[in-house]
């Protein structure tokens, strides 16, 4: 199955895209985890994006469509894949089509102010990435990585001021996406205005949908 997962940006597509590749035994691919992989290393592809991706603004269609179609040749997504942050423009979904066409598209959705708090708390490690929060997923030490023992930070992209630009680059430029999908009959709208301690009740709800894609 080839699954793409849409939404704002803090809906919850990564955790929900983690959890539903442990199930299927598909591989979880995030472009922004890409990119922010990428930024870290400081290679070619980090120069070119890490700007862009601090201001919360988009990666150019054209940069981001060769990165998908490579990361999706490799051996490990040839059965299928959970992806989570692309397409985000009509432009991305008509280059898809053409080299992975999606069997099911899950539109996750949850309102402004919810996403503002989940993405307002959110610290990373600088060392490996790993992803805590100061209310659902707080590390064993305040401020220190569980894992790696690097130092927790707040991203630039995760100050309010950022986010809210965000969602309104979200809605300025993504939504039409949703008008591109919305006709075909593996598109599914998923509510995902729960608290962390309820997320079985928006896995539950994509579990639905793709037992209904053949």
């Amino acid at each position: 199955m080839r699954i793409v997962l849409l939404g704002a940006p803090g809906v919850g597509k990564g955790t929900i895209a983690s959890l539903l590749s442990k199930k299927y035994g598909l591989p979880h691919i995030s472009t922004g985890d890409i990119f922010k992989g990428a930024i870290r290393k400081g290679d070619e592809l980090g120069l070119r994006v890490k700007s862009i991706v601090e201001s919360g603004n988009l990666v150019p269609d054209e940069l981001v469509n060769q990165v998908v179609r490579k990361r999706l040749l490799q051996e490990d997504a040839s059965k299928g894949f959970f992806l989570d942050g692309y397409p985000r423009t009509v432009e991305q979904a008509n280059a898809m089509d053409k080299f992975s066409k999606p069997d099911a598209i899950l539109n996750l959705n949850a309102d402004r102010k919810t996403i503002i708090k989940r993405l307002s708390g959110r610290r990373v490690c600088t060392g490996c990435g790993a992803i805590y929060h100061i209310r659902y997923s707080q590390p064993k030490k305040e401020g220190i990585c569980d894992s790696c023992k690097g130092k927790l930070i707040k991203r630039k992209d995760d100050d309010e001021s950022v986010i809210a630009n965000r969602l309104d680059v979200y809605e300025n430029q993504t939504k039409p996406l949703i008008e591109f999908y919305n006709k075909r009959k593996s598109y599914f709208e998923i509510d995902s205005n729960y608290e962390m301690e309820d997320i079985d009740r928006i896995t539950k709800q994509c579990e639905d949908a793709l037992s209904k894609v053949k």
